[in-house]
């Protein structure tokens, strides 16, 4: 019983699957931070580019229509 105690703490220490998990994880949160943060930032910006993108294209397709 203690024999099979010990084997399981070992195996435990020498798997290393959920350290890394852990990393990938914490890794995946940093990254979520910063795009939004960026997101953000550049919201005003953004909204502008993709407010004029879509007034040209309107305006475009609406000179090709007639």
């Amino acid at each position: 019983m203690i024999r099979n105690f010990f084997r399981s703490a070992r195996a435990a220490i020498v798997d290393r699957k959920g350290v890394t998990a852990a990393e990938y994880a914490i890794l995946a949160v940093g990254i979520v931070i910063v795009v939004g943060a960026a997101a953000t930032a550049f919201r005003g910006p953004l909204q502008n580019a993709f407010t004029a993108i879509g007034t040209q294209i309107t305006s475009t397709q609406g000179s090709v229509a007639r």
